[in-house]
């Protein structure tokens, strides 16, 4: 099974887990704005995708199957840098805008989300800040846990319980009367902008939560209002707190940023924005201003969902997706064309339970810093150069060296060449900053530039290691498809520290977030916990299709005609976590439970069949198919594709090696490393041993001798 290249049905799998409720509780399903998406293309316009990273702001757009690209420097005010992008390319009949952005994930890391209320059962208040007993650092009794978003004397106590088998404590009217004033006397006094409800056991009983959060939405029309039954109707009480809480905390802010985007929009007559979702696909701008923890990872997710749309239609459907930016690198796992999507994950060290593409970051990007240890080592990141000021070869005022900078010494980057149309690199600038590291450890420039380099591959490389060597997967049976503006000058040097022997560089490696937000579908998901033995099921004629019924009314009610995929979230009984199993509703229970064991056994290295198995939770993934897109290669500029040859470190030496220019490279050149390949918006270095050419989509194709 090596790079597979056969073509198959797409099927997406998702996972996770529950208390056992009684089977006749109430049905919890999260109902957000739900009128149908908006967002059809509308004529025959262009597709136009947008991402706004941290260093850069990307632009693809998409007509006839033609591309055409931009990029510029983010700015403080993303919208500023949205528009500055649409700036640069002509005036054109778009019929389809995509979007994703940081907004959020900004908001979260530096915390600078809206005033916020935590309403919860009385007795609960400090379940926000006592969280789990685990942490990153099992045995340092000393690292302080995350702070929670929402202070202790921020969260209310409410006088309403409920238990698995019912109401236990009604909420009563003047229950609600009362909080309300106090809701009011926090927003007169401390500027509340938000307000987030979980109280014990709503995914099972909303209706306490949808009547407060109904008197509140009332009373208080300018506050934003989270129900943790709309935003996570799962079990884990602590999961779904925070997920809530951080869905208040951060939804003002986007909301804010999405009507200052959609206002700009409409002045320069272009479509409302979708917005990019996490899981990977896109949703309109109500939903996503109503629920910020479902765009978190906004960005990252277009660079995933557009590396597994080109390596389908290169043909290779087992990838690990290699994503280097300016800050970080992001990289994700790929089967049978579809990327891993995870049923949560943690960001900035809280949970966040809304299903995300399953993707692995570290501190590495070529904005990255080197700096000197205390003990006279070396480090890489994680603090970063962001866009300002750069790194030093930017010539905006940074004088520590990054990776770029070591690049650009090491001759992998044109000296006086220019990033986009906005960043002139120099070399000299690179020089003076390497020789901050050099001179003290008494290291040469090459050793320093080349130090610099090793340690952030060593970093990356670890990555690529917990999503494919951790979960029991041999990296040699996959391809490395490798985008960012960084990604192909490290990609061949990974895949040789992790033995694989394919490599894939899409013509638009450099903008494919925002490639893949153009080409992206709209998509909901919803849940459903069942918490009960899986070969009960069997007891209960067709249980899938009673428990899914509820699910399927929502998605068609807020899609068009979409596609379903079910999953299961199952475990062996005392497991605290789940595997997501893919099914059909028709399914019988022993296939399922079958399924499970096989994937048990690849995950964690074991099985067994005697152990009773539990279904903790339904899932759908529900897909409205938009228009597909069709993509060729571009046709190639004239002229000879060497451009030239520049003196640059392979093999531990100088060597002069060819430089190509890739957009005069057509469908079929071929080249052999060592070589340098100019895209428009990242560079390649091709190390010794590796060959390839250029497919019928425009991505080359590289192979390791």
């Amino acid at each position: 099974m090596h790079a597979k290249r056969h073509k198959r049905s797409i099927h997406v799998a998702v996972g996770v887990e529950v208390v056992p409720p009684s089977s006749d509780a109430a049905v919890n399903v999260p109902v957000n704005p739900s009128t149908p998406e908006q967002g059809q293309p509308k004529g025959s316009g262009a597709r136009l995708g947008i991402d706004v990273g941290g260093t850069f702001t990307d632009l693809v757009l998409l007509r006839d199957g033609q591309m055409q690209t931009a990029k510029v420097l983010s700015t403080p005010s993303p919208e500023v840098g949205v528009f500055a992008a649409l700036d640069r390319i002509r005036p054109v009949d778009i019929a389809l805008f995509c979007h994703g952005m940081t907004v959020a994930t900004n908001a979260l890391l530096e915390r600078k989300g809206s005033p916020t209320l935590f309403l919860t059962t009385a007795g609960f208040r400090d379940i926000l800040a006592i969280a789990r007993q685990n942490r990153p650092s099992l045995y340092d009794l000393t690292q302080p846990k995350p702070e929670p978003v929402v202070p202790r004397h921020h969260c209310i106590e409410v006088r309403e319980r409920c238990s698995r088998s019912g109401v236990l404590q009604p909420l009563t009217d003047s229950e609600i009367e009362r909080v309300l004033q106090v809701v009011a006397e926090r927003v007169q006094r401390d500027g509340i902008r938000s307000i987030g409800v979980g109280f014990l056991f709503s995914f099972l009983y909303p209706q306490h939560e949808q009547r407060l959060g109904a008197a509140l939405r009332k009373r208080f029309p300018n506050l934003h209002v989270s129900l943790s039954c709309e935003v996570a109707p799962e079990f884990r009480e602590y999961e779904r707190f925070s997920t809530t809480a951080i869905d208040a905390y951060l939804s003002p802010a986007l909301a804010g940023y999405l009507q200052r985007l959609t206002e700009g929009c409409e002045k320069r007559r272009i479509p409302q924005p979708l917005i990019m979702q996490s899981s990977g696909g896109v949703t309109s701008t109500a939903q996503a201003a109503a629920h910020a923890s479902l765009a978190l990872l906004s960005g990252p997710a277009g660079g995933v969902y557009g590396a597994a749309y080109l390596g389908r239609l290169s043909g290779y459907t087992h990838l690990l997706s290699f994503d280097m930016g300016g800050t970080s690198t992001d990289v994700a796992l790929i089967q049978n064309g579809i990327p891993q999507v995870t049923p949560a994950a943690v960001v900035c060290g809280l949970p966040v339970q809304q299903p995300q593409i399953d993707l692995h970051t570290v501190s590495a990007g070529g904005g990255s810093l080197a700096r000197l240890l205390p003990g006279g080592g070396l480090e890489v990141g994680p603090e970063s150069a962001g866009s300002d000021p750069g790194p030093a070869c930017y010539g905006r005022g940074g004088t520590a060296p990054t990776v770029t900078d070591a690049n650009l010494w090491l001759g992998y980057l044109p000296d006086r060449g220019w990033l986009g149309e906005a960043v002139q690199l120099r070399r000299d600038l690179a020089e003076q900053a390497l020789q901050t590291v050099a001179d003290p450890l008494g290291l040469s420039l090459e050793e320093a530039a080349v130090g610099i380099r090793t340690l952030a591959n060593v970093a990356m490389s670890r990555a690529l290691r917990v999503i494919s060597v951790e979960r029991g997967l041999d990296p040699a049976e996959f391809a490395l498809l490798a985008f960012g503006g960084a990604g192909p000058m490290h990609a061949c040097a990974l895949a040789e520290a992790l033995g694989m022997r394919t490599l894939l560089i899409p013509a638009a490696c450099g903008v494919l977030s925002a490639l893949g937000m153009a080409l992206a579908d709209l998509r909901r998901d919803y849940r459903r916990p069942i918490l009960q033995p899986l070969r009960q099921l069997d007891l209960q004629g067709s249980p899938l299709e009673t428990w899914a019924a509820p699910l399927i009314q929502q998605a068609q009610a807020d899609l068009q005609d979409p596609t379903l995929h079910f999953s299961l979230d199952l475990r062996y009984r005392g497991q605290s976590f789940e595997l997501g199993i893919p099914v059909h509703l028709s399914d019988p229970v022993a296939q399922i439970e079958q399924h499970f064991h096989a994937a048990h056994q690849q995950r964690y290295g074991w099985q067994d069949p005697a152990q009773p198995v539990e279904a903790v939770q339904l899932r759908l993934q529900a897909v409205q198919a938009l228009p597909r897109v069709p993509l060729v290669a571009p046709t190639p500029l004239p002229g000879d594709p060497c451009i030239g040859r520049r003196l640059a470190w392979f093999e531990r030496t100088w060597q002069t090696v060819p430089v190509y220019d890739r957009l005069r490279m057509g469908v079929g050149f071929q080249l052999q490393g060592p070589a340098i390949v100019e895209l428009p918006e990242a560079t390649a270095v091709i190390e010794a041993g590796w060959q390839g050419q250029v497919d019928p989509v425009g991505t080359l194709i590289l192979s390791h001798q």
